[in-house]
């Protein structure tokens, strides 16, 4: 029997094990727990956290302008026009209360009784996480007529608060530049401009009023972008509906509380696709919550309300179902409060009892009052109800027959389907693939053990153009459905999913992009939540095979290509470009992009739920002059593109 001796072993657990983490240097060792990561997004969530101090200070009426610059050294700078972070000596710590906000979580005026009423950054740990994680950081202070500045070094401050200049009275404000830490960033993460627009863009919508200004120095010309809008909530809509045959000008609700204020527009188009999002705060709650359920109560008791006062109901008619209300809406709400309560850290549902009622007992007076006035225009919202309600109706029954088909086949593989063994949702793979070629490849290239195979007959529907029944009739959607496993909409059950790993497998083609693009709308629109939970990728196969005698190495990349072709030699090299999945025998496709320890996949997520809405609307929707400007304006990075 082993001898049982844990002595100076490694695992040895004692009390000099036990640390104590000091200051900022929590944040730095786990950067994670405070901004996400350590990537290109962390690196915009830092961006993010410092302009949302400027938008509290905008809420609170004391800032009207907020300026982001990317320097050429990669540095950030945000200033506004605000109060300015206080000076003055804080009696708790002794310190300067410039130093306090920078150098010690959760310290701040959002607490309590504080310099904020209505804030975003509830916790007080966003700047000074920022701080923590750039190599350098300098604050600069306009208030009382003085200018002061602080200097930081990896989150501690290398020089006290010093004055440095005299400015007028009434020239405040406050301005933060920083350098992230490439110690702690991966080394590819990057700001990317367009990011950053979509973000601004929104904070700008939100706050009615407030002019944010992005610009970017690291090009050979800067780029700058400048946001203000009047309209707020209502222009964010306007925006949103842009090309998308809006059935009327968007109706506006702004109603203030007490403690709460609350700001709506809603506008229908003609399309089937329900974009609502919700914000508290200004910040994003994706998963809705007690103003969201409130907007859709509303929407649903007005146009009932209107349908049957105005006898487009008839006595026998059943109310039209929120469902059917809100098929072809667009709709912002905005609710700003003292005391936010949300599910979690990551801010994502709002829970306030008291925010749904007020939200409801707003939206149906404005939108009440405005039925009225425009009966033109509420019976075009009326109509799409009925049609939406016919059509619900056609899709249920649809949806029904795929799921009494599933049941009675006793879950008999759908179309071409070849299951794996393995029962374990956690364990198991499916990849979707485009046609018999590449699905018999793939078939004999798996490990059956863990890897499903469901090989597509052609392109699936678009379903950005089509309602749900006539969605549910199609083939390779409803094989789709079965093999998942998951059910779809108001039946859509996530604890139902087969496999936690779906893998959309096309060709490098024109056609294998556009069928990857139709299966990414067909998830988007009726399974976002396999988006949101992580569990949909695209498969990477290489694009060429470069051979040079014996060696044979795969490059996923035109660049990556060159680079062995310039190693081996011009002459030696033999270069293979993989048009289709079928090129590839199943060996090959194993070996570079089925094998967990070798392939290389891209997880599919959404960053900013209302600029992913709008970009699928205009790439697969109706109007084509969206479509044809968009394809106009990035033609030039098309790269090696097969026809």
């Amino acid at each position: 029997m082993a001898k049982n001796n844990t002595q100076n072993t490694p695992s040895t657990y004692t009390e000099d094990q036990i640390q104590v983490l000091e200051g900022l240097e929590a944040v730095r060792r786990r950067p994670g727990m405070y901004i996400g990561g350590s990537d290109t997004k962390a690196l915009h969530h830092m961006v993010y956290e410092v302009v949302d101090n400027s938008v509290d200070e905008a809420m609170a009426g004391r800032c009207d302008r907020i300026r982001i610059a990317i320097h050429k050294d990669n540095s950030v700078s945000v200033t506004d026009n605000g109060a300015g972070i206080p000076v003055g000596i804080q009696k708790q710590t002794g310190l300067p209360a410039l130093t306090v906000v920078m150098t010690k979580l959760h310290a701040g005026g959002k607490f309590g009784d504080g310099g904020y009423k209505v804030s975003g950054g509830l916790h007080g740990v966003g700047v000074s996480a920022v701080n923590a994680l750039s190599t350098w950081m300098e604050t600069t202070v306009k208030r009382d007529g003085v200018i002061y500045r602080q200097r930081f070094e990896r989150g501690k401050p290398v020089t006290g608060v010093e004055t440095i200049g005299k400015t007028t009275a009434n020239d405040t404000g406050t301005s933060q530049h920083y350098l992230f830490d490439d110690t702690i960033f991966e080394a590819d993460a990057e700001y990317k401009y367009d990011t950053l627009v979509q973000r601004l863009r929104e904070m700008a919508f939100l706050n009615r009023g407030l002019r944010i200004t992005l610009v970017d120095e690291r090009g050979d010309e800067d780029k700058e972008m400048s946001f203000y809008f009047e309209g707020g909530v209502s222009s964010f809509v306007r925006y949103l509906t842009a090309g998308r045959g809006a059935l009327h000008d968007p109706v506006y609700v702004e109603r203030a509380y007490d403690t709460t204020t609350i700001e709506a527009a809603i506008q229908y188009i003609d399309g089937y696709t329900e974009s609502v999002f919700a914000f508290a705060n200004t910040i994003n709650t994706p998963d809705g919550g007690t103003h969201l359920t409130g907007l859709r109560s509303a929407i649903t008791r007005c146009v009932n309300d209107y349908a049957r006062k105005q006898s487009l109901l008839k006595e026998k008619d059943p109310n039209f179902s929120g469902d059917d209300t809100r098929e072809g809406l667009t709709a912002i709400v905005s609710v700003k409060l003292v005391d936010p309560q949300f599910e979690s850290q990551t801010k994502v549902k709002l829970l306030n009892n008291e925010v749904r009622n007020q939200v409801e007992s707003a939206v149906v007076e404005a939108l009440g009052e405005w039925m009225e006035k425009n009966p033109r225009d509420a019976k075009k919202i009326v109509e799409k109800c009925s049609t939406s309600a016919r059509a619900r109706a056609a899709a249920r029954q649809a949806r029904d027959l795929v799921i009494r088909k599933s049941a009675l086949e006793s879950m008999t593989l759908p179309g071409k389907l070849a299951d794996c063994t393995e029962r374990d949702a956690s364990k198991a793979e499916l990849y979707i693939v485009e046609g018999d070629s590449a699905g018999g490849s793939a078939k004999q290239g798996r490990d059956r053990r863990f890897q499903a195979i469901l090989p597509l007959r052609g392109k699936i529907l678009n379903v950005e153009k089509a309602r749900l029944d006539k969605s549910l009739s199609n083939r390779e959607i409803q094989a789709l459905i079965t093999a998942l496993g998951t059910g779809i909409g108001d039946q859509f059950n996530l604890d139902n999913l087969r496999y936690h790993r779906v893998f959309i497998m096309t060709d490098a083609d024109v056609d294998g992009s556009h069928i990857r693009t139709l299966l990414l709308t067909f998830f988007f629109r009726y399974m976002e939540e396999l988006i949101t939970n992580g569990y949909l990728y695209i498969a990477q196969p290489p694009l060429y095979l470069v051979q040079s005698g014996k060696e044979k190495v795969y490059a996923y990349s035109d660049a990556e290509k060159d680079r062995l072709v310039a190693r081996f030699g011009e002459k030696k090299a033999g270069v293979q470009r993989y048009k289709g999945l079928g090129e590839m025998n199943p060996e090959q496709l194993w070996e570079t992009t089925m094998n967990p320890d070798k392939r290389t996949v891209l997880r599919v997520s959404i960053e900013d739920l209302a600029a992913t809405d709008r970009t699928f609307d205009m790439l697969m929707g109706d109007e084509v002059a969206p479509r044809k400007r968009f394809i106009t304006t990035h033609a030039a990075e098309v790269r090696n593109l097969d026809v």
